[in-house]
């Protein structure tokens, strides 16, 4: 059994007019997702976050996008 944190490697297949990933059993059932179940994906500066599908932090996410569009030159000069 991996341990809490591991990663693995995933491979991504055609799903029809997709491409979908399969994950380890394992990973799975420590994460207690099922067959059928939505997940989030996140894309991050460092790749991609796939995180259990929760409508408030869907929304809360949209929320964030918008407001970093809407003050883009704001928070870059922040950024500095």
């Amino acid at each position: 059994m991996a341990a809490l944190g591991c990663s693995v490697t995933v491979k991504l297949r055609r799903v029809g007019g997709s491409i979908g990933a399969t994950l380890p059993k394992d990973m799975a059932e420590r994460l207690h997702l099922t067959v059928g179940d939505r997940v989030l994906a996140v894309e991050t500066d460092r790749g991609i976050l796939l995180t259990p599908y929760d409508p408030a932090t869907e929304r809360a996410l949209m929320i964030a996008a918008k407001a970093a569009r809407k003050y883009r030159n704001a928070l870059r000069e922040l950024a500095r």
